[in-house]
């Protein structure tokens, strides 16, 4: 078991997510830096379906009531046990020890796997937290208990670390309403990651899109990575716990949105046309 000691702004439990359900008006959820979770899983020997804790920017802190080998992966952060620096990704934790994962200075999130995953109750096939609908664990609170699963070894390979920036070049697939704008504007400058942004979607402040056409239409669906352009022009580009319906017309859809998962407020953000 795991006991929450600190547990920072938002710190989820989150896997893989619950594709596939989209017609029930269910996101995927899951890890929105899909990389650092499969990395951390692979650290500790887990299968990359295994949950960990994913946390914002503070980290956060927990106490192990038996021993555990643990992987913390992602943003670049200062992490202790007991009060002492942790030079390495894989940590031996003892019973009764104190991992505390510090503020982010590079990115945003870090990952926290521990050998047998977060033993939550799945929902839908899946552990992860969805902070739109509520599906899934709460989100941690200090005092909150986790338990361990049984150990059941996964896939040894280790994809690399991947590293933090400042700016942003990212592949849009134009419409289905892009002919409601003057879509030129969207690759014209680049925007910056602003402040509000969060697991829904990553909001975008620049010069605003211009609109072609006036009025609104009846809300239709929406997919991960849809680049959504609300009344004042500024995109919101959906992430993983993004509703599957929208009312405000999409001018076109990220390829990959897992660069924006450790996108700081003010990063750069740059468009590329793809066929």
């Amino acid at each position: 078991m795991i006991t929450v000691v600190r547990s920072g702004p938002l710190s989820t439990v989150q896997d893989l997510g619950r594709p596939g359900y989209a017609h029930l008006g269910v996101p995927r959820s899951g890890a929105l830096d899909l990389a650092a979770l499969r990395r951390a899983n692979a650290l500790v020997g887990n299968p990359v379906t295994a949950a960990v804790v994913e946390t914002t920017l503070l980290g956060c802190a927990l106490r192990f009531a038996v021993a555990a080998r643990v992987a913390v992966t992602g943003a670049t952060a200062a992490v202790r046990l007991d009060r002492q620096p942790v030079p390495d990704e894989v940590i031996e934790v003892p019973v009764g020890s104190v991992l505390d994962v510090g503020r982010a200075t590079a990115g945003v999130r870090s990952y926290v796997a521990v050998a047998g995953g977060i033993d939550v109750e799945p929902i839908l096939g899946s552990r992860a937290t969805d902070t739109l609908s509520g599906l899934g664990p709460p989100r941690l609170t200090d005092g909150m208990k986790l338990p361990i699963g049984t150990e059941q070894f996964g896939s040894a390979v280790v994809g690399p670390a991947m590293l933090p920036t400042t700016e942003l070049e990212l592949g849009v697939r134009l419409g289905p309403r892009d002919d409601w704008f003057e879509a030129a504007g969207l690759f014209a400058s680049a925007y910056q990651v602003s402040p509000l942004s969060n697991r829904v979607g990553c909001r975008l402040a620049g010069i605003a899109l211009t609109r072609t056409r006036a009025g609104e239409f009846a809300s239709e669906g929406v997919v991960l990575g849809a680049i959504q352009v609300p009344a004042d022009g500024q995109p919101l580009i959906f992430l993983a716990d993004h509703p599957t319906t929208g009312g405000y017309p999409v001018i076109g859809v990220v390829d990959d949105v897992t660069p924006l998962a450790q996108a700081r407020p003010g990063t750069t953000v740059r468009f590329r046309a793809l066929d």
